[in-house]
């Protein structure tokens, strides 16, 4: 089963929810700025991706200047604390399937840890293709 933190107001995590959907398979959708993850949960997120806990941290369009969560003197913990009273400071979005854990950004990430493959061909909503006809990752053009 596959689990995303998501917010149905970040494209990115739209692209990946839609990513998901697209093996055929429901995932497990947790809005999480209506419903925070717990400190364990979250903390056990950001080391499943491999991330440090300020590489988890969204600072666009969130608090994070205005609360001095750039200060490098400031511990993990926190950093955590901040997430968790500010949900919005949490990147999105976070998946986690058979595969493994990752932060989607960008949405396309999420194709290295699903185990199912995708079923059709699939468009970000910016217009970039992803997958094609034949339900293969397009190979990005440099």
């Amino acid at each position: 089963m596959t689990t995303i933190y998501h917010n149905p107001a970040c494209g990115t995590s739209r692209n990946t929810l839609a990513l998901i959907r697209n093996t055929g398979e429901e995932p497990t959708v947790i809005e999480y700025l209506k419903t925070p993850p717990t400190r364990a949960t979250l903390i056990q997120m950001i080391s499943d991706a491999g991330l440090s806990v300020r590489d988890a941290i969204r600072q666009k369009g969130s608090p994070y200047a205005e609360l001095g969560l750039d200060n490098p003197q400031l511990s993990d913990d926190a950093l955590i604390d901040a997430m968790l009273a500010n949900p919005i400071l949490i990147n999105r979005p976070f998946v986690i399937a058979a595969k493994g854990t990752r932060l989607c950004r960008p949405s396309e990430l999420v194709l290295d840890i699903l185990s199912k493959p995708q079923q059709q061909e699939f468009t970000k909503e910016d217009g970039e293709a992803v997958i094609n006809a034949e339900g293969h990752r397009v190979a990005k053009s440099s």
